[in-house]
């Protein structure tokens, strides 16, 4: 692999002095090399080979066990301003920052080989392609990055001698806890991880680039980075339309993004594409709309609860290729099992710990945040442009969370500007499964509160800008999937019966369908939901799609809460957009 570009080539030296490795290993993402690094893993117990015929090209990894999961507490965006940081982030100053993680990083790789992986997010050459460098000491991490990203070869030559790249640099260190930091130098186009080998820590093209970092971009840029997934739905005419959704965790985002039609739409030709489940760039193209990519290459899901029924298409993703994370090990096929994959667990297995487990005592055999990294080309509905260089038009962009009571099923914002403000307002309330009270909601501002690279009062005023240069915008909704009837049960049936929602939505964005003007919003006429084949009479849909103003009054002082967080950062159009609200409930 010829390299020609000098600043490329003058910081890995750097990095390579202060690690100290034995050896510099560049990553052309051939198989070959690929393979020859899984079996040294297999050697050290990095990686464990699954059963390749049930489960080709599969392994599962255990990560530490004090190292599970993101750690927002430990992680940072070190703007030389703290005021750029904003109140929703963790900050340092930079250079205090550099010297902290130097430290650390002195001699970090003795005895270890240093992998270098260059990587694009986005189709290598693409409009969209953003380019980075990881440097890592895991194979763990070179073979997840060659399946979530594009590595290799192409990039250094999409480079060439002077092309822009995201300098990301990681170790596994000692594997401390208390010396475990995930850090973003934004202005540096900088990402730093030490101490941990949990994906969502150290797959640095994930939320690391592809959101904290690209946002930043995206701001100086005049394009958005958004926490959202990317869906076409194909009607009976064979005409798609495509949604960017952004929902909190826990809230249906995967299921959503590999949706499969109900029966009555299938039999009427219906199909769902999808494009991505997790990030979405979004450019203004050529013809004046918003044009979307997924970054990435794969998916980095959860694994509890990912079962044939809950979600058949993100199972089926992880059937080959896949690399299997603090699952449980079924000792008598080699095959993996997690909680709800099937009704029996295994008898004869080992936990995610890799301890003897059968389940009888009760505990958990995977961890709740154990994962599948799987290429996206394995998934059944793929969309056939995941690989247009170009991306795909978006109609609609999609708000939720989850709400007992308060949100309706689905309403649409007046315009752009009251769309930003329905995605400021976004979250859920708590749930028995997290600590604390339940009930509380939890202000996500579209899914992007852990994401964000700035302050969030700049993000939402780079929203409103946007909306001000979109000539062609996509109107902007919200859904909430989790109305609950007295007894706390689930009104709407959800899954695949989303659709019915969504069509509701792209008959809005095409004018083909009417709305009824609301205090909140625009929202459907009752029997303009299709319910054909659901045991739902009209009257239900009219609870779904009730307002209750007694309710909105108690969020509008939620809300109020939540805005004074931003102080003068806040854009004077949310406070506008909030009287109009208070004024509509008659506050």
């Amino acid at each position: 692999m010829k390299i020609n570009h000098k600043e490329l080539l003058a910081w890995v030296d750097e990095m390579a002095k202060l690690t100290q490795p034995d050896n510099i290993i560049w990553i052309d993402g051939s198989e070959e090399q690929l393979e020859s690094l899984r079996q040294i893993a297999y050697g050290t117990g990095e990686l464990y080979k699954l059963n390749q015929e049930k489960l080709p090209g599969c392994v599962l990894h255990r990560s530490a066990v004090n190292d599970v999961a993101r750690v927002e507490d430990r992680t940072f965006i070190c703007s030389r301003k703290e005021e750029d940081a904003g109140p929703t982030n963790n900050w340092m100053d930079p250079q205090e920052m550099y010297a902290k993680l130097y430290k650390l990083y002195d001699g970090c790789m003795k005895g270890r080989d240093m992998y270098v992986i260059p990587y694009s997010m986005g189709v290598v050459g693409s409009p969209f392609a953003k380019y980075g460098i990881e440097i890592t000491d895991s194979i763990y991490v070179v073979v997840s990055m060659a399946i979530m990203t594009r590595v290799g070869e192409k990039v250094i030559e999409a480079l060439g001698e002077n092309g822009e790249f995201i300098h990301g640099l990681h170790s596994k260190a000692q594997l401390d806890a208390e010396e475990r930091y995930i850090v973003h130098f934004p202005e540096d186009n900088t990402i730093m991880s030490i101490n941990s080998g949990y994906g969502g820590n150290v797959l640095l093209g994930k939320k690391c680039f592809a959101l904290r970092i690209a946002s930043h971009l995206g701001h100086k840029e005049n394009w958005l980075a958004e926490h959202m997934l990317i869906l076409g739905v194909e009607n009976p005419q064979g005409e798609v339309r495509y949604v960017c959704a952004a929902f909190p965790s826990a809230c249906g985002k995967t299921n959503l993004a590999m949706l499969i039609p109900p029966e009555i739409y299938k039999e009427k030709g219906y199909k769902v594409w999808c494009v991505g489940d997790d990030i979405a760039w979004l450019r203004i193209g050529p013809d004046g709309r918003l044009w979307a990519v997924n970054p990435e290459n794969g998916f980095f899901g959860v694994a509890p609860g990912t079962n044939a029924k809950s979600n058949y298409n993100a199972l089926a993703a992880t059937s080959k290729n896949t690399i299997f994370t603090n699952v449980v090990l079924n000792k008598d096929d080699d095959t993996v099992w997690w909680e709800k994959m099937t009704d029996d667990a295994p008898k004869n297995a080992l936990n995610w710990k890799g301890e003897e487990w059968d389940g009888s005592d009760g505990s958990k055999g995977a961890h709740p945040n154990s994962r599948f990294t799987a290429p996206a080309t394995n998934c059944p509905c793929i969309s056939p442009e995941f690989e247009n260089p170009q991306g795909v038009p978006i109609s609609a962009i999609v708000f939720g969370g989850r709400r007992a009571k308060t949100a309706p099923l689905v309403y649409q914002s007046r315009d752009w500007a009251h769309g930003v403000f329905v995605g400021s307002i976004m979250g859920s309330e708590t749930t028995a499964a997290a600590t604390g009270a339940v009930g509380v909601v939890r202000r996500d501002p579209m899914a992007m509160l852990p994401f964000c690279g700035y302050h969030m009062g700049d993000y939402w005023q780079h929203w409103l800008n946007m909306g001000d240069i979109i000539p062609n915008k996509p109107k902007i909704f919200n859904v909430n999937w989790f109305r609950t009837d007295d007894n706390g049960d689930f009104i709407w049936p959800g899954f695949g019966d989303n659709l019915r929602v969504l069509e509701w939505i792209l008959g809005r964005c095409f004018d083909e369908v009417d709305a009824v003007e609301t205090e909140i919003g625009f929202m459907p006429k009752p029997e303009d939901i299709n319910t054909e084949g659901l045991d739902i009479d009209v009257e239900t849909i009219k609870e779904l799609l009730s307002v209750d103003r007694d309710l909105w009054k108690a969020e509008v002082e939620g809300i109020e809460e939540f805005y004074a967080k931003f102080g003068d950062k806040l854009p004077a159009e949310m406070n506008h957009q909030l009287s109009i609200l208070k004024e509509n409930l008659g506050m």
